[in-house]
């Protein structure tokens, strides 16, 4: 039976090229002269230090761009409230999100059955393997996953036959 699997990776390499880019504009750009903002990653958390408010969401913009070049979906970030530093420093942390969280993959599940698509959708950890009996099947149940607003970079990968 033809198959494939709906998953959420993000490569990381990729991220930390953009960050590494990114270090590399702020060091040249006007605005960020004398200024005390910097990015660093650890493994799938990023953390932004920024001197105040207009300097964070510069740098979000900032990240949000070098991401795009890099092909990676701005949407794969999980960014968590801003926190107040030393001073009027701000600090924000951002997640890479990797897989598919188990509420995302049961509305996945639930749309796909509810679309009258003969397809069979399993979860399988944090990621979805969808089955049919014909290819073009397949190709509707992408179509309608990609038409749905889930607000994660999903794959489709493993196409088989």
């Amino acid at each position: 039976m033809p198959s494939f699997d709906i998953v959420s990776k993000t490569d990381l390499s990729e991220v930390a090229n953009a960050i590494a880019n990114m270090q590399r504009e702020m060091e040249q750009r006007y605005d960020f002269k004398g200024a005390n903002c910097r990015i660093e990653q650890k493994d799938a958390e990023i953390t932004l230090h920024a001197d105040d408010d207009l300097k964070l969401r510069q740098m979000h913009e900032m990240l949000q761009g070098h991401l795009t070049r890099r092909k990676i979906d701005a949407g794969a970030l999980d960014y968590s409230n801003p926190e107040p530093a030393a001073g009027q420093s701000v600090r924000q942390v951002a997640l890479v999100r990797q897989g598919i969280d188990r509420d995302v993959a049961k509305k996945l599940v639930k749309d796909l059955k509810s679309a009258k698509i003969k397809v069979q959708v399993a979860i399988q950890g944090d990621e979805l393997r969808v089955t049919g009996k014909k290819r073009d099947d397949l190709q509707a149940a992408i179509a309608h996953v990609k038409a749905m607003k889930t607000g994660l970079p999903l794959q489709f990968v493993n196409m088989r036959d």
